[in-house]
């Protein structure tokens, strides 16, 4: 297994089935790990029955609705058993579009985390209101000001990691859960060292199904920024990562792939 792409579930009974059958469709062979929180409108079944068509989909159940973060978790351990070298975290909603999987791919070979970004030139959003743009905005610009993080989209969930990133961080010592996790998991990578590039690409607002999103997920990353600018103040962690032939460019210069960090 070379590249794993893991798809949290909770009713996307509307969704799961076009998802999965065009990221099997790219021109990537990767794998497809649907973690499922007991779905009441029955997600879990029709993975089930992905699963029992395509060899290259996995399902885990879990017994409840635990949040996203314990559900990459889940993913990233069991992509990790099966030995992938790339794994990728994609919302099950269409909001990210499986034809963005390739750029991050590609980007892996140059960067340890590659981020689908909305907020680099050429990225963006569709059908999204003025008040869900002040606080994707608000969130990324408080996130990144208060830690000190580089990536321009801090809190997108569409991203690529390199094995050896998920097996240098305690994964289980991650103290987020739901959205906020994103944001710990961009921390603790970037004190480490390794590195982020990011593509751009068009953020669209979900079509099928229901926003899992709530005002208490905003409250949480807020407290979760605030928690973690206390730790910024303690030494660095000491890892040795891999050299990757990083695009050339700064933080501040874009290129084919966008912006590009480190």
């Amino acid at each position: 297994m070379e590249i794993c792409v893991i798809v949290p579930t909770y009713n996307e009974k509307e969704n799961i089935v076009d998802l999965v059958h065009q990221i099997l469709a790219l021109p990537i062979d990767a794998n497809v790990i649907i973690v499922d929180d007991n779905s009441p409108d029955g997600t879990g079944q029709i993975a089930d029955q992905l699963a029992e068509q395509h060899t290259r989909v996995s399902v885990i159940h879990r017994p409840a609705k635990l949040g996203l973060g314990t559900a990459y978790i889940a993913g990233f351990k069991q992509g990790l058993a099966a030995g992938a070298e790339r794994l990728i975290t994609m919302d099950a909603d269409f909001s990210h579009n499986p034809s963005y999987i390739p750029g991050l791919v590609e980007l892996a070979n140059y960067y340890h985390i590659t981020i689908s970004s909305r907020y680099v030139p050429s990225g963006g959003v569709q059908n999204w209101g003025w008040r869900r743009r002040f606080l994707s905005w608000g969130a990324n610009a408080f996130a990144r000001s208060v830690l000190g993080l580089r990536a321009r989209d801090c809190t997108a969930g569409f991203r690529c990691y390199h094995r050896e990133v998920l097996l240098n961080v305690d994964l289980d010592r991650i103290f987020s859960n739901g959205y906020s996790f994103l944001v710990e998991m961009m921390f603790k990578c970037q004190r480490k060292g390794f590195t982020v590039g990011e593509i751009p690409i068009i953020f669209a607002n979900r079509e099928r199904g229901k926003s899992k999103i709530s005002q208490r997920e905003i409250y949480k990353a807020m407290y979760t920024v605030i928690r973690l600018s206390v730790r910024r103040l303690r030494p660095k962690p000491q890892v040795q990562v891999s050299t990757l032939p990083a695009v050339s460019g700064s933080s501040d210069d874009s290129n084919m792939f966008g912006a590009v960090t480190k």
